[in-house]
């Protein structure tokens, strides 16, 4: 039925083969690709955990600093309203107030350099396995798709026989050309069915396709 999408296509875009063969391992590389990227994030994610512990001293110490910061500043108010001695006795308790903050800062800073070296160990550790996920697998799936979409349209189509046959007389191997005639050319030119036929079936069966009539 015209335009109807074919077993194991999406839109015209072929995903995988007709054949059992190669479609099984086409299934099996998906598959493990699949677990891969799984396994690479997980790893990434537990990495991220496990360098985000080291902020739980900077975490122990900020709250500790802010707590002595906030007790230190609350006695020193009350201290402030003793008669004639209050500002003089204050200044100690601003003077540790201060520098109870400094060490809550500390912590803060100790923490926020563990968050850099979490997210930037995660990216490191996910840089490769997903670019082999990318730029190796991922090109090669999609040009077979392509290919193999063109293909069986090919096989569909009133002229596409021949322009298979041309694609298979100039890409598969002379060993195999020549199991199907003698002289494979001179048939091809000559227009001789059973060779046409037999050259586009040899392509289609390279994709792993079987014949679109």
């Amino acid at each position: 039925m015209p335009g109807r999408a074919g077993r194991g296509t999406l839109s015209g875009v072929k995903i995988y083969a007709d054949r059992f063969p190669t479609a099984a391992r086409q299934l099996l590389t998906d598959l493990l690709v699949v677990a891969w990227v799984y396994a690479a994030v997980r790893f990434a994610l537990w990495l991220h955990d496990l360098v985000e512990k080291l902020a739980v001293p900077g975490q122990k110490l900020e709250g500790a600093g802010t707590g002595l910061a906030d007790n230190l500043a609350d006695a020193g108010g009350k201290v402030g309203r003793v008669p004639l001695v209050g500002d003089e006795l204050t200044a100690p308790f601003t003077r540790a107030a201060e520098a109870a903050r400094s060490v809550a800062e500390a912590g803060q800073d100790q923490q926020d350099l563990v968050g850099q070296l979490a997210l930037a160990l995660t990216v490191a550790v996910l840089i490769f396995p997903l670019g082999l996920v990318l730029f190796g697998w991922l090109p090669l799936r999609l040009r077979w798709m392509r290919r193999a979409g063109a293909a069986k349209s090919l096989a569909a189509a009133p002229a596409g026989r021949d322009l298979l046959a041309l694609r298979a007389l100039t890409g598969q191997p002379l060993g195999r050309l020549a199991r199907i005639a003698p002289d494979v050319a001179e048939a091809w030119r000559r227009g001789d069915d059973a060779t046409l036929d037999a050259l586009a079936a040899l392509e289609l069966r390279r994709l792993g396709l079987k014949g679109g009539r």
